[in-house]
C-alpha cells in the first residue's frame, strides 16, 4: 500500500499509507486476539481472568506468523476458511432453533433510530472488508500476479454473499439486540460448539494482519540486500524481532487500554475507510488519466468515473463520520462508567 501511496502523492503518500497499514494492522491484530480471548472465556465458562486468556491466544497467534512467505502460510488459511464457514453454518442453525421469542411478529426491514447507532450498522461491513489493505503484499508475492484479480472476484464474491447470509439469518432470528460477536447471543451449547469451531480462523487471521505489519518494515530494512531473501542469522533476528513487537503491542493494546475497541474504530475510521472505499476511487482515476489518455479518458469512460468519485466521497464521509461516532461513544462509555481499569479481568 505504501508503493501504492507512493505513486499517487510521492514520499509523503508513501510513508503515510505505509504507517497506516502498520497502525491498522497491530489494532487489527489486537482485536483478533480479544476475538480469541471471547472464545476461550465462553469455552471455559469464563473460569479465568480475561487477561490470561488473550495472553494464552496472543502466543500461537505470535508463532503462526513466524513464517516469513505467504507461502509459507498460505496452507493455513484453508483450514481457516472451512472452520469460519462452518462455524457461521453452526451458528444460523443454533438461531433458527432458538429464536427470541416474539421478536418475528415486531420485524422490520426499517427501524427508526439516532444517526450514531444508524451509522455504527453502516460501518460495521465497512471495516469487515478492511483486508483489502495486505492485497498488495499478498500480489507481490504470488507466482502468477496476474491471477490476482481471480482470487479478488472468489473474495468478495463469497464474502459478500455469505456475510448478507449469515447477518439475515441471526437478525431474523436473534432480533435487533443481538450480540457482538453474534455467537454469543446463541444458548451455551450452541456458542461453545461455534466458537469452538471458529478459533482456528481467529487465530490465523490474527497472525496474518501481524505478519503485514511485520513485513511492510521487514522490506523496508532490507529491500536492496541479501538479507530479505535468504536465511542469515540478522534477518531472521529482525524479522522474529517484528513479529515479537507487532504482537506484543496488539497484546498490550488489548489488555492494557479500556477502550481499546473503541481505538479499533478510530483506527478504522481514519484507515479502514480508505483502504476499502476511497482510495479504490483514486486509484482508477489515476491510472486512467495517466495511462489512458487525461480528462478525455475520463468523459469516454464517464459512468467508470463517476462511480470512483462517489467512492472516494463515500471514504472522505466514512473518515469523518466514523471518527465522530466512535469519539462520542468513547465520552458515552465514560460517562456511564462502562470503562474498566487497565489490565483488569473484566
Amino acid at each position: 500500500m505504501g508503493d501504492a501511496g507512493y505513486i499517487l502523492m510521492g514520499p509523503f503518500g508513501r510513508e503515510l499509507l505505509s504507517f497506516g497499514t502498520i497502525v491498522f494492522a497491530v489494532f487489527a491484530t489486537g482485536g483478533q486476539i480479544l476475538a480469541g480471548q471471547i472464545a476461550l472465556g465462553v469455552l471455559s465458562s469464563n473460569k479465568l481472568c480475561l487477561m490470561l486468556y488473550t495472553g494464552i491466544f496472543a502466543i500461537p497467534t505470535m508463532l503462526f506468523a513466524l513464517p516469513r512467505t505467504l507461502d509459507q502460510m498460505s496452507w493455513l488459511s484453508v483450514p481457516s476458511v472451512i472452520c469460519i464457514m462452518v462455524a457461521g453454518v453452526v451458528g444460523m442453525v443454533g438461531a433458527g432453533l432458538n429464536p427470541v421469542d416474539g421478536w418475528q411478529d415486531q420485524f422490520s426491514v426499517v427501524v427508526k433510530t439516532d444517526f450514531v447507532t444508524a451509522f455504527i450498522s453502516i460501518t460495521n461491513p465497512v471495516f469487515a472488508y478492511a483486508g483489502h489493505f495486505m492485497f498488495f503484499i499478498l500480489i507481490s508475492e504470488m507466482n502468477r500476479p496476474n491471477d490476482a484479480m481471480k482470487a479478488a472476484y472468489t473474495l468478495q464474491i463469497f464474502a459478500t454473499t455469505f456475510y448478507a447470509v449469515f447477518a439475515a439469518v441471526t437478525y431474523i432470528y436473534l432480533g435487533p439486540k443481538v450480540s457482538s460477536p453474534s455467537f454469543s447471543s446463541l444458548p451455551i451449547t450452541w456458542a461453545k460448539a461455534a466458537y469452538g469451531i471458529a478459533i482456528p480462523n481467529f487465530l490465523i487471521a490474527g497472525s496474518l494482519y501481524s505478519h503485514t505489519a511485520a513485513k511492510l518494515l521487514f522490506v523496508r530494512f532490507f529491500r536492496k540486500s541479501e538479507h530479505l531473501h535468504e536465511h542469515t542469522v540478522l534477518g531472521w533476528s529482525v524479522w522474529i524481532f517484528l513479529i515479537v513487537l507487532m504482537n506484543g503491542a496488539a497484546f498490550v493494546l488489548a489488555i492494557g487500554v479500556p477502550i481499546f475497541n473503541y481505538l479499533i474504530g478510530i483506527a478504522a475510521s481514519l484507515f479502514a475507510s480508505w483502504y476499502t472505499y476511497g482510495i479504490a476511487g483514486a486509484f482508477w482515476l489515476y491510472d486512467t488519466w495517466v495511462y489512458k489518455g487525461g480528462s478525455e479518458a475520463w468523459k469516454k469512460r464517464w459512468a467508470m468515473c463517476g462511480i470512483s468519485w462517489l467512492t472516494l466521497a463515500a471514504g472522505a464521509f466514512i473518515c469523518v463520520a466514523g471518527m465522530y461516532v466512535t469519539v462520542k461513544q468513547i465520552v458515552d462509555a465514560y460517562s456511564s462508567g462502562a470503562v474498566t481499569q487497565p489490565f483488569s479481568c473484566g
